[in-house]
């Protein structure tokens, strides 16, 4: 019977295998897919924006489940069309404790990454503004105003534990999304997960890039210090802990400590 899915520790070689192409990529290269996936990303938020605006008015519930199902769109064309997002790319650190690369290597792609989705998220928020499809006033404008306003007065602890729990369910669904054959077992492994964190209200530092930057330019009574400093910096550290740590160090310590990993990309795994 064919194999449909890699067993964890398979997973744990293919995502060091991954890692290493990674590190290995042009800054030309890491700075292209990386607006894609700003883009990507913010393709799904727009979605999920346009999806549940006025569900509020039937069920909380409801609307919280509608933004949450079409959301993972963007992850799902992260993996499967090709594009380096900043907080998956966190489990590269995997692949530098098991000495395939060098930290230089990580905090390289990690910087211009983050800043590439940054970009390619407000290029999508000014085509949306610029194109009339968020004018002020309209539910969709006082939904994402008033979702934006609540990530930025959120405490600096309650950010960056938020942004935490967000990353360690990511980068669970690149894993998992790393472990399938097949598309359609791809996109159930971005769908669920995703969903999951953004049900749950967690905050993933990429996807408000886009959110805050598109209330703002709708009039919001945010400034650029509550986005950057009250935001997005509590809730990138979070998501580096989450991702980068704590994630990476349980499964280095389960599946790659104490082995050597192959020459091959097979996912096979030598135990010394």
């Amino acid at each position: 019977m064919e194999k449909r899915m890699l067993a964890p520790k398979e997973i744990a070689v293919a995502i060091c295998d991954v890692g290493s192409v990674k590190a290995k990529l042009s800054l030309l290269q890491m700075a292209v897919l990386g607006v894609l996936a700003g883009a990507f990303i913010a393709f799904g938020a727009q979605g999920a924006i346009t999806i549940s605006q006025t569900l509020g008015n039937i069920d909380v519930g409801l609307q919280k489940f509608a933004f949450a199902a079409i959301f993972p769109v963007g992850l799902m064309m992260v993996v499967m069309c090709g594009a380096e997002l900043f907080t998956g790319n966190n489990l590269m650190t995997l692949g530098c404790l098991s000495c395939q690369f060098t930290w230089k290597d990580i905090l390289k792609n990690w910087v211009v990454v983050y800043f590439a989705n940054f970009l390619g998220s407000v290029i999508i928020v000014l085509m949306i503004v610029k194109s009339g499809m968020a004018t002020p006033g309209t539910p969709a404008a006082d939904f994402v105003i008033g979702l934006a306003s609540k990530k930025v007065h959120l405490t600096f602890a309650a950010a960056l534990l938020r942004g935490i729990l967000c990353n360690i369910i990511v980068v669970l669904a690149v894993w998992m999304a790393t472990g399938a054959k097949d598309v359609i077992s791809k996109i159930f492994a971005c769908w669920f997960p995703i969903m999951l964190f953004v049900l749950s209200g967690y905050e993933h530092s990429i996807a408000n890039m886009f959110f805050i930057p598109l209330a703002m330019s709708l009039g919001a009574e945010i400034t650029m210090a509550d986005f950057l400093v009250k935001n997005l910096l509590p809730v990138t550290l979070g998501n580096l802990i989450g991702g980068a740590v704590i994630v990476p160090i349980f499964y280095y310590i389960a599946y790659i400590k104490g082995t050597t990993l192959s020459a091959s990309n097979s996912g096979a795994v030598v135990n010394k």
